[in-house]
């Protein structure tokens, strides 16, 4: 397997990395992110429908089969 580096590293080595990394992040506006919040609300209650709907159809299904 590979080798893994056992040496510590100091912390503020790590927060220094870690504020390098943020600093990389672009951050979406906020009309592009309520786009996309929308968007992901929407399709969560549409899939959610969704399910419901095939979930009633296959317990109807499964009721029916019992009764035989």
């Amino acid at each position: 397997m590979g080798e893994t580096n056992t040496e510590k590293t100091s912390k503020t080595s790590w927060f220094t990395g870690l504020k390098a990394e943020f600093e990389k992040i672009i951050w979406p506006d906020k009309k592009s992110l309520g786009r996309q919040t929308a968007a992901v609300v929407a399709v969560s209650v549409i899939l959610g429908i969704i399910i419901a709907v095939l979930d009633v159809f296959i317990k109807y299904g499964v009721d029916n089969l019992v009764k035989l």
